[in-house]
């Protein structure tokens, strides 16, 4: 069992991921905060010299974390843990009774681990423990900037004991002039130089073509590093890997010239077109060679990062030397089809690697041996040839990381390995338009959009303004909640971690179907009582009044305030039915029919016969997560046959009537409460009370009332609604699959 001392020094692997949560919520930046605690902010009364007290640590994490309601036990815990007096025993703030903590230990701590670029936070840090303004640290000051990277890097699951000695080595080397001291300039220098660092720091864009995107990783087997060909060894997370080519190294060897990541994209005009292999060196484990069909010893190897072929080092030149990019040629975008344009040819692109290049994707065409010239500019300065590539439709990849708790990061690193990086897009980096503007001179391409119903949507808009000749079909993985959508066209209620090539066969394998989007415009009764802001002007899944949007609006209403409260999948379905229940008791849409009205193609609906808590105007058969309101139609012997006409209100033609996303019409349903609700979740019953099928929708309403589109809520005071057909995407059907496999509707 631990000691009271040892306890109060460290923390759990659980304070670690709870400070991690918060951190995530934060928009504040270290550097902001610390200005309260200097002479004339409002904190300064907590700090002494460059300690602060119990209150003030207190107050720091309340503002830098802005959450009012911080844990106190976890405060304390935290507390004790920058007061724990670090083992070389350099411990530079007294600790008088009470007891304080450096507030420079503390930034430094945080600004580590706070996202920002890895020269602001060597400057910032350097600046930390720069108090005299002299531009110089000393060895003790250095000590210290140290200790903070090594427990920020225990927070992140490194193992400390491969890391030190790196650090150590490194600020060792900072003093270049053997002064004793490290100026600003070394600092910056020698961290700019030193890959674990970087990493630490949070590097995450490689600077030129061919240099490695490395993290941190927990090898699971037996895995040895591509430079000193050493096993790695320790607890925690061993060695570096390459997300992009996964070659391989400890963290001390990351610095001493390992071989390049493989290109992505071609440097000159000469090499378009030519497929060749990018070979990486890699641990084959006893794969056979494909030219020689021997053995492959530990390291004795490489691999093609394109087509993912093994051989021997001394087969490297004996085998074919054109490369067929392998089991996914028709999804990856290959090098050899990318090349880069000078700034002055066309200042006005979007896709600029950091290392200066302009890079444009070259036209995949069907027919061999057809070249073409492409306008890439938007304002048409130059020309670039486009060589074609034939028979591919290269995946443009898009990936919301918010998505799904950590599986968008995930699977953002996943593609990166098997495509093509320059085709995969993190959409917290500026949105889809980068993506989709270095595309638009391609004639045949797919889109796989990863991330919940709200990032598809975000898609579809950037799609509409892009304003494209073709639009090209677009495909779903599943990150987040609802995922109705995704389920209409049978990509699953949510991705399960499943192999990705798996899923890239079914993309190759869907069915381009049109999605009707719709087009809705509130006019609020008096423009001074606007309500709160819309969150959208398009339809792509469903809208409601009524009782489900009122559970969904207290939800939002609860998430906003208490975000902590709404960390996992189970606590949003507890609370999702604990506002669900509260809804069935008051009731607070009980006389719902009595406050709208509405009019389907100039129809007006009777609703004096009907009970309903709630309305839904459908475009896809799938709503709350799965639920089918509309329900499954039924054509019974005798029954009329319904026409395919602008509305339909009739209730026997109703019952025949079938949805289809791509039909032009709308579905408008009844619902009866919260518990209706529930059993048709539960498949209890079948369907709500089918009103109408219609092209065009318009709905009064005299008082306020909970609204959402696409399970965003907003409350809406008296109105006018006008639902109208917009236009259609092109979508991916998956073909079906049986319960086993890894999609299924469910």
């Amino acid at each position: 069992m631990a000691s009271s001392g040892d306890a109060e020094g460290s923390l759990t692997p659980v304070d670690f991921i709870q400070l991690q949560h918060y951190m995530e919520d934060s928009s504040l930046r270290v550097k902001d905060v610390i200005k309260e605690f200097h002479a004339g902010g409002r904190l300064a009364q907590h700090s002494f010299g460059e300690c602060m007290d119990a209150v003030g640590f207190s107050l720091f994490l309340k503002t830098y974390l802005e959450v009012d309601d911080f844990p106190a036990d976890f405060c304390q815990r935290l507390f004790h843990y920058f007061r724990h007096v670090d083992q070389d025993g350099s411990n530079k703030c007294s600790l008088p009774k009470g007891g304080r903590v450096s507030l420079s230990d503390v930034s430094c701590y945080f600004s580590v681990l706070e996202e920002g670029q890895p020269r602001e936070k060597l400057e910032f840090t350097f600046k930390l423990y720069d108090k005299d303004c002299n531009q110089l640290l000393d060895s003790s000051e250095v000590d210290r900037i140290i200790t903070q990277m090594m427990r920020a890097a225990d927070y992140l699951g490194w193992d400390a004991t491969e890391l030190r000695p790196v650090l150590k080595e490194m600020m060792t080397a900072f003093d270049v002039d053997d002064s004793g001291y490290v100026t600003l300039e070394e600092w910056v220098k020698g961290g700019m130089n030193n890959v674990p660092l970087l990493v630490l720091l949070g590097l995450k864009m490689t600077e030129r073509d061919g240099q490695h995107i490395w993290r941190m990783k927990h090898f699971n087997k037996p895995t040895y590093c591509s430079v000193c060909q050493n096993m790695l060894l320790g607890l925690g997370k061993q060695g570096l890997c390459c997300t992009c080519c996964k070659y391989t190294v400890h963290s001390r060897c990351a610095n001493k010239n390992p071989e390049p990541c493989s290109r992505t994209f071609v440097k000159s005009k000469n090499e378009i077109g030519i497929a060749a292999h990018d070979w990486i060196r890699a641990d084959c484990n006893s794969n056979k060679c494909q030219v020689c069909h021997k053995k492959i010893k530990t390291l004795a190897g490489r691999r093609c990062v394109w087509c993912q072929e093994l051989r021997h080092d001394e087969c490297i030149f004996s085998g074919l030397s054109s490369c067929d990019c392998g089991p996914l040629r028709d999804h990856i975008l290959p090098p050899w089809a990318i090349f880069p344009i000078s700034k002055e040819e066309d200042s006005s692109l979007l896709n600029v690697t950091p290392d200066g290049h302009i890079l444009q994707g070259l036209s995949l065409k069907a027919r061999k041996g057809q070249s073409l010239v492409a306008n890439f500019s938007r304002r048409g300065h130059k020309e670039a040839m486009i060589v074609p590539v034939s028979d591919r439709h290269p995946l443009l990849v898009f990936v919301n990381p918010k998505s799904g708790g950590m599986q968008g990061e995930r699977v953002l690193r996943k593609f990166q390995y098997l495509l093509n990086p320059r085709q995969v897009y993190n959409l917290s980096n500026g949105g889809p338009a980068p993506g989709l503007h270095f595309f638009r001179s391609l004639d045949q391409y797919r889109i796989l959009v990863c991330g919940g119903d709200g990032t598809v949507g975000w898609l579809l808009d950037a799609i509409d303004k892009a304003d494209l000749q073709v639009r090209h079909p677009v495909a779903v993985l599943p990150l987040g909640t609802g995922n109705d959508l995704a389920r209409c066209l049978r990509w699953g209620g949510g991705y399960d971690g499943s192999n990705l090539r798996e899923i890239l066969k079914e993309v190759e394998a869907s069915e381009q179907v049109p999605m009707d989007r719709w087009s809705i415009q509130v006019i609020p009764e008096d423009p001074q009582d606007a309500g709160d802001p819309v969150p959208y002007e398009i339809i792509n899944n469903y809208f409601s009044i009524g009782v489900d949007a009122s559970i969904a609006h207290r939800f939002h209403s609860m998430r906003e305030k208490h975000p902590r409260r709404f960390n996992s999948r189970m606590k949003n379905k507890l609370w999702y039915l604990e506002f669900a229940t509260s809804e069935t008791i008051s009731a607070t849409c009980k006389k719902l029919k009595e406050c709208l009205m509405i009019q389907c193609c100039g129809r007006s609906l009777d609703l004096s016969s009907m009970s309903l808590e709630g309305i839904a105007v459908l475009n896809i058969p799938s709503m709350h997560g799965g639920s089918n309101l509309w329900g499954e139609s039924k054509k019974c012997d005798g029954a009329p046959e319904a026409e395919h006409s602008e509305v339909i209100t009739d209730p026997e033609l109703l019952k025949t009537v079938s949805q289809d996303i791509s039909d032009r019409r709308m579905e408008v349903v009844g619902l009866e409460g919260a518990i209706e609700m529930g059993q048709i979740y539960t498949k209890m019953k079948s369907a709500g009370h089918r009103l109408a099928q219609t092209s065009q929708i318009t709905i009064r309403t005299i008082k306020a009332l909970p609204m959402q589109i696409d399970g965003e809520p907003w409350m809406q005071p008296p109105c006018t609604i006008h639902i109208t057909h917009k236009n259609q995407a092109n979508m991916l059907m998956a073909v079906p699959t049986k319960p086993s496999g890894f999609f299924h509707l469910k």
